[in-house]
Protein backbone atom coordinates (compact mmCIF):
# COMPACT_ATOMS: atom_id res chain seq x y z
CA UNK A 1 0.00 0.00 0.00
CA UNK A 2 1.15 3.38 -1.06
CA UNK A 3 0.98 6.21 1.71
CA UNK A 4 2.35 8.90 -0.64
CA UNK A 5 -0.17 11.36 -1.19
CA UNK A 6 1.70 12.89 -3.86
CA UNK A 7 2.29 9.53 -6.16
CA UNK A 8 -1.47 10.21 -7.11
CA UNK A 9 -3.00 12.62 -8.46
CA UNK A 10 -3.20 15.93 -6.30
CA UNK A 11 -5.51 17.37 -8.91
CA UNK A 12 -7.86 14.68 -8.00
CA UNK A 13 -7.61 15.21 -4.39
CA UNK A 14 -8.33 18.86 -4.78
CA UNK A 15 -11.19 18.21 -7.01
CA UNK A 16 -12.94 15.65 -4.31
CA UNK A 17 -12.70 18.33 -1.71
CA UNK A 18 -14.44 20.94 -4.09
CA UNK A 19 -14.89 24.84 -3.78
CA UNK A 20 -13.33 24.92 0.34
CA UNK A 21 -10.02 23.46 -0.91
CA UNK A 22 -9.42 25.55 -4.02
CA UNK A 23 -10.09 28.38 -1.00
CA UNK A 24 -7.55 27.24 0.88
CA UNK A 25 -5.62 27.07 -1.96
CA UNK A 26 -5.93 30.65 -2.55
CA UNK A 27 -5.82 31.69 1.18
CA UNK A 28 -2.64 29.28 1.21
CA UNK A 29 -0.99 31.67 -1.82
CA UNK A 30 -2.01 34.59 -0.29
CA UNK A 31 -0.84 33.72 3.41
CA UNK A 32 2.52 32.48 2.12
CA UNK A 33 3.25 34.96 -0.17
CA UNK A 34 3.33 37.26 3.28
CA UNK A 35 5.06 35.12 5.13
CA UNK A 36 8.16 35.42 2.90
CA UNK A 37 7.77 39.19 2.42
CA UNK A 38 8.09 39.60 5.94
CA UNK A 39 11.13 37.06 6.56
CA UNK A 40 12.64 39.56 3.92
CA UNK A 41 11.81 42.78 5.12
CA UNK A 42 11.62 42.48 8.92
CA UNK A 43 15.40 44.15 9.53
CA UNK A 44 17.63 43.27 11.84
CA UNK A 45 17.32 44.61 15.64
CA UNK A 46 20.01 47.05 15.06
CA UNK A 47 18.79 48.02 11.63
CA UNK A 48 15.76 49.75 13.78
CA UNK A 49 17.53 51.30 16.49
CA UNK A 50 19.58 53.04 14.39
CA UNK A 51 16.86 54.19 12.04
CA UNK A 52 15.24 55.60 15.34
CA UNK A 53 18.31 57.11 16.15
CA UNK A 54 18.63 59.13 12.94
CA UNK A 55 14.72 60.41 13.18
CA UNK A 56 15.52 61.47 16.81
CA UNK A 57 17.14 64.38 17.50
CA UNK A 58 16.64 64.67 20.60
CA UNK A 59 16.37 62.93 23.69
CA UNK A 60 12.91 63.54 24.66
CA UNK A 61 10.96 60.44 26.06
CA UNK A 62 8.12 60.76 24.71
CA UNK A 63 8.89 61.22 20.96
CA UNK A 64 11.48 58.11 21.28
CA UNK A 65 8.85 55.68 22.95
CA UNK A 66 6.47 57.41 19.88
CA UNK A 67 8.85 56.84 17.14
CA UNK A 68 9.57 52.91 18.24
CA UNK A 69 5.68 51.88 18.72
CA UNK A 70 5.70 53.36 15.18
CA UNK A 71 8.35 51.43 14.05
CA UNK A 72 6.77 48.49 15.78
CA UNK A 73 3.72 48.82 13.86
CA UNK A 74 5.23 48.75 10.52
CA UNK A 75 6.52 45.88 11.44
CA UNK A 76 3.67 44.48 12.30
CA UNK A 77 1.67 44.99 8.93
CA UNK A 78 0.40 42.19 6.94
CA UNK A 79 0.57 39.83 10.49
CA UNK A 80 -3.16 40.05 10.77
CA UNK A 81 -3.72 38.19 7.88
CA UNK A 82 -1.28 35.58 8.63
CA UNK A 83 -3.27 35.06 11.71
CA UNK A 84 -6.77 35.23 10.11
CA UNK A 85 -5.68 32.95 7.99
CA UNK A 86 -4.59 30.41 10.39
CA UNK A 87 -7.73 31.52 12.19
CA UNK A 88 -10.17 30.68 9.69
CA UNK A 89 -8.56 27.64 7.47
CA UNK A 90 -9.14 25.13 10.21
CA UNK A 91 -12.98 26.51 10.32
CA UNK A 92 -12.79 26.24 6.43
CA UNK A 93 -12.09 22.48 6.76
CA UNK A 94 -14.68 22.25 9.63
CA UNK A 95 -17.07 23.25 7.06
CA UNK A 96 -15.94 20.57 4.37
CA UNK A 97 -16.69 17.83 6.94
CA UNK A 98 -20.08 18.80 8.01
CA UNK A 99 -20.81 19.32 4.37
CA UNK A 100 -19.30 15.89 3.53
CA UNK A 101 -20.83 14.38 6.34
CA UNK A 102 -24.09 15.73 4.96
CA UNK A 103 -23.99 14.63 1.55
CA UNK A 104 -22.77 10.74 3.39
CA UNK A 105 -26.46 11.00 5.01
CA UNK A 106 -28.39 12.65 1.81
CA UNK A 107 -26.73 9.16 -0.60
CA UNK A 108 -28.22 7.24 2.60
CA UNK A 109 -31.10 8.41 2.76
CA UNK A 110 -31.90 8.54 -0.94
CA UNK A 111 -29.94 4.90 -1.75
CA UNK A 112 -29.87 3.32 1.86
CA UNK A 113 -27.26 0.86 3.46
CA UNK A 114 -26.89 -1.71 0.89
CA UNK A 115 -23.38 -0.69 -0.63
CA UNK A 116 -21.05 1.53 1.20
CA UNK A 117 -19.27 3.08 -1.26
CA UNK A 118 -23.37 5.48 -1.23
CA UNK A 119 -21.22 7.51 1.39
CA UNK A 120 -18.09 6.87 0.70
CA UNK A 121 -17.91 10.33 -1.90
CA UNK A 122 -19.34 12.15 1.75
CA UNK A 123 -16.60 10.77 3.98
CA UNK A 124 -14.05 11.81 1.10
CA UNK A 125 -15.07 15.68 0.91
CA UNK A 126 -15.35 15.51 4.65
CA UNK A 127 -11.41 13.98 5.07
CA UNK A 128 -10.10 15.74 2.43
CA UNK A 129 -11.23 19.49 3.52
CA UNK A 130 -10.18 18.79 7.20
CA UNK A 131 -6.62 17.75 5.59
CA UNK A 132 -6.40 20.57 3.71
CA UNK A 133 -7.72 23.26 6.31
CA UNK A 134 -5.17 21.90 8.52
CA UNK A 135 -2.22 22.01 6.30
CA UNK A 136 -2.53 25.52 5.36
CA UNK A 137 -3.66 26.46 9.04
CA UNK A 138 -0.42 24.76 10.94
CA UNK A 139 2.25 26.85 9.26
CA UNK A 140 0.87 30.51 8.90
CA UNK A 141 -0.03 29.52 12.95
CA UNK A 142 3.84 29.30 13.31
CA UNK A 143 4.88 31.95 11.05
CA UNK A 144 2.88 34.21 13.12
CA UNK A 145 4.07 33.25 16.22
CA UNK A 146 7.59 33.59 15.13
CA UNK A 147 7.33 37.01 13.66
CA UNK A 148 5.45 38.02 16.98
CA UNK A 149 8.75 36.39 18.95
CA UNK A 150 10.48 38.73 16.44
CA UNK A 151 9.39 41.79 16.76
CA UNK A 152 8.79 41.98 20.06
CA UNK A 153 12.90 41.13 20.44
CA UNK A 154 13.07 44.11 18.21
CA UNK A 155 11.67 45.94 20.33
CA UNK A 156 12.47 45.32 23.71
CA UNK A 157 16.22 45.83 22.42
CA UNK A 158 14.83 49.21 20.90
CA UNK A 159 13.19 50.49 24.78
CA UNK A 160 16.27 49.46 26.15
CA UNK A 161 18.95 50.82 24.06
CA UNK A 162 17.46 53.91 23.36
CA UNK A 163 14.98 54.60 26.56
CA UNK A 164 17.75 53.44 28.97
Amino acid sequence: MNLNIFDTNLLEYIDKGGIIVYILIFLNIIGFTIIIWKFLTIPRKKAMVSKIKNKIDDSNLKTLEFQIEYEVKRLESGLTYIKNIASVAPLLGLLGTVYGVYKAFEEITQKGLGDPTVFSGGISIALITTIAGLIVAIPHHIAYNHFISMIDAIELKAKKELIN
